[in-house]
């Protein structure tokens, strides 16, 4: 596991760098192989695990295609939010182990700008796919939410999460 994370650690380290010098190419190139098939195994385990998880809790999800696992709960009749409006969500985001992490009760509902505020991107993606007063689950693997890294906070490094969201209002930016 070990030499995992420092294939892991050195591929971060090597994509970070703004102007690569001709090394770094090289370096690259005798670590793509490797990365690319330790990538591969990372995605089709967190896949499994949402997999697992929507079976256990008998929820069908449809798979955008980018790894976002998206139910609808409660279907609304609003208009479709689209990319550049403003979303008003209520949201809970647990852990597949079922950890309450953050919960819109206690903060108050968010608003932010589709495809641009920084939220994370699987986000930005489910919430197109609804229209206001939606109520629907956003599975989201790690690359789609907080990455490699977690969120320093409550959301540990390459944890999976789940996304309970309703679409309160949509406004048109100005």
């Amino acid at each position: 596991m070990n030499k995992f994370y420092c294939i892991l650690l050195s591929f971060f380290i090597l994509s970070c760098s703004e102007k690569p010098k001709q090394e770094a190419i090289v370096v690259n190139k005798n670590y793509a192989e490797p990365l690319i098939k330790v990538n591969k195994k990372l995605i089709e385990k967190e896949s499994r695990d949402i997999d697992n998880w929507l079976k256990r809790h008998n929820i069908a999800a449809a798979n955008t295609g980018t790894g976002l696992r998206f139910a609808v709960i409660k279907k609304g009749n609003g208009n479709q939010a689209k990319l550049g409006q403003f979303a008003t969500i209520n949201y809970s985001i647990s852990l597949l182990d079922g950890t309450l992490c953050y919960d819109s009760k206690k903060t108050g509902p968010e608003t932010f700008l589709i495809g641009q505020d920084h939220v994370e991107s699987g986000l930005h993606e489910g919430i197109q796919k609804m229209q206001v007063g939606d109520k629907c689950l956003l599975i989201m693997p790690p690359h789609l939410a907080h990455g490699l890294l977690g969120d320093d906070k409550k959301i540990p490094p390459l944890s999976c999460i789940v996304y309970e969201v309703e679409l309160l209002q949509i406004k048109d930016a100005q």
